[in-house]
């Protein structure tokens, strides 16, 4: 399939399908993290199921930001006093004491990525540290072959900054870019000069990160089809690696700091498909392989030749080449996953510092994947990521049948075929050009814990 033919846009299926559901970023999804299961029975669990001989991925969540970007929704804490980012540290790094206890083992960390917030919050010599401290308690590579990545924004990143993170071990970066457009930067609180980021990306190509990262928003205020292409064709010319075209949802009512952006002032919803189409076919135009949902990589990438060769991976990181990694997670209110278990850390930077100072850990709600879980979850992740299915294979690991275990699901799947959104044929499922956009909705239909023929206000939408 060439890279033109690998998505195409219907707008009739768009309509019809376009209901809210999951990421799946995991499954069962953070919406079931809510079992009962008390913290000591989670970390009991994952350490038992944990496969010791398996390399690691480790997240380390640094909530802080200077400023306040009114459309998101990331769990942060906005102080311009950098003094408040010391204590975090100091109970971070009790917290990772007691992880590297419980999983660091002979496993070698092939992934490691620093989200937040904004991590180059914290300064030159606290990010020093706090690499020094990863390595202490977890075996780091030192061969520059593993994905060390970090998210940047280019207001917070110095010259000496980068520099830094290369020196620390970091290969790739993600910058937060969303809109190049002054008006739209305006409205959602975050003016960033198109100088600006392409003076982190010169630096980072000197310096010799081997990836590069731009995240883009659609659907923020006075985004119009016209504006949002002059900003793909200015994000185009620099030429990242890889793009993320997210959507906007707009939710006031869950996310304080999104009241201050006027509905009024949000594109329609047909102007928004607007721009999501146009931008789809720029970056196809522009040589880019449509990964899956929201991200965009060049043919080269990690990300497409993994895809390509059916190897590609989906986890709370988002994409990824690891599928063999444990997923251990640090901070506040970060996911790790741990053989047959997910768990989460307290959501408030208050609750999560005391159980750390209490109990080494802040683990607060999870789930332990069963039977079912692990089938299901297998099933979804082929489909999200690879865009096909090979029944046989799923027989073979789980030792069913696909079809009669499957029954219920088969009139949704045949309703998918009957649509175009799918091939079906006694061997596999095939998802179409047209279905890849919607594949959320696709996996939907093997989610245990959405009701048949529902959609769940819990999730934003797909498109």
């Amino acid at each position: 399939m060439t890279q033109q033919s690998n998505v195409s846009w219907d707008l009739d299926l768009i309509r019809r399908y376009d209901l809210a559901g999951p990421r799946y970023t995991s499954y069962p999804t953070a919406i079931q993290f809510d079992s009962g299961l008390t913290a000591d029975q989670l970390i009991a669990a994952g350490r038992e199921s944990a496969d010791v001989n398996a390399p690691l991925s480790l997240y380390v969540h640094i909530p802080f930001c200077a400023h306040v970007c009114y459309y998101c929704a990331c769990n942060k804490v906005i102080t311009r006093n950098r003094k408040k980012a010391q204590p975090y540290l100091d109970t971070l790094y009790q917290e990772m004491d007691q992880l590297s206890q419980w999983y660091r083992g002979d496993r070698t960390v092939n992934q490691l990525h620093w989200g937040g917030g904004t991590p180059t919050f914290i300064s030159d010599e606290q990010m020093r540290e706090l690499m020094a401290a990863l390595r202490r308690n977890f075996n780091l590579r030192d061969d520059d072959l593993g994905d060390y990545s970090i998210e940047i924004d280019p207001r917070e990143a110095g010259h000496d900054t980068l520099g830094v993170l290369r020196e620390i071990g970091f290969n790739r970066i993600s910058l937060g870019v969303q809109d190049v457009n002054l008006k739209v930067q305006e409205a959602v609180n975050r003016v960033q000069p198109t100088e600006q980021t392409r003076a982190v990306l010169d630096r980072s190509r000197e310096l010799g990160f081997k990836s590069i990262n731009m995240d883009l928003i659609y659907g923020l205020p006075h985004q119009t089809e016209q504006s949002f292409e002059e900003t793909l064709d200015t994000v185009i010319a620099m030429s990242p690696d890889r793009l993320s075209v997210f959507n906007y949802a707009h939710l006031p009512d869950r996310f304080r700091s999104q009241k201050h952006i006027r509905a009024e002032d949000l594109p329609s919803a047909e102007e928004k498909l607007a721009i999501l189409q146009n931008s789809i076919n720029r970056l196809l135009d522009a040589g880019y392989v449509y990964i899956g949902m929201d991200h965009f990589a060049k043919p080269d990438d990690e990300l497409a030749i993994a895809q390509q060769s059916g190897k590609l991976h989906r986890n709370f990181q988002g994409y990824t080449t690891h599928a063999d990694c444990d997923l251990v997670a640090m901070g506040v209110s970060a996911i790790s996953q741990i053989g047959n278990v997910y768990y989460q850390n307290e959501h408030d930077i208050s609750a999560y510092s005391q159980a750390v100072l209490q109990q080494q850990h802040a683990v607060k709600r999870g789930v332990e994947l069963n039977f079912d879980d692990h089938i299901r979850r297998a099933v979804i992740t082929e489909l999200i990521c690879q865009f096909k299915l090979d029944k046989k294979a799923v027989e073979q690991r789980f030792d069913i049948d696909f079809d009669q275990y499957f029954a219920d699901e088969q009139e949704e799947l045949l309703q998918f075929n009957s649509d175009g959104l799918v091939h079906l044929s006694p061997t596999g499922i095939e998802v179409t050009p047209a279905g890849r956009l919607l594949i959320r909705r696709i996996c939907m239909a093997f989610d245990a814990y959405i009701p048949k023929k529902q959609h769940s206000q819990n999730f934003s939408r797909i498109i």
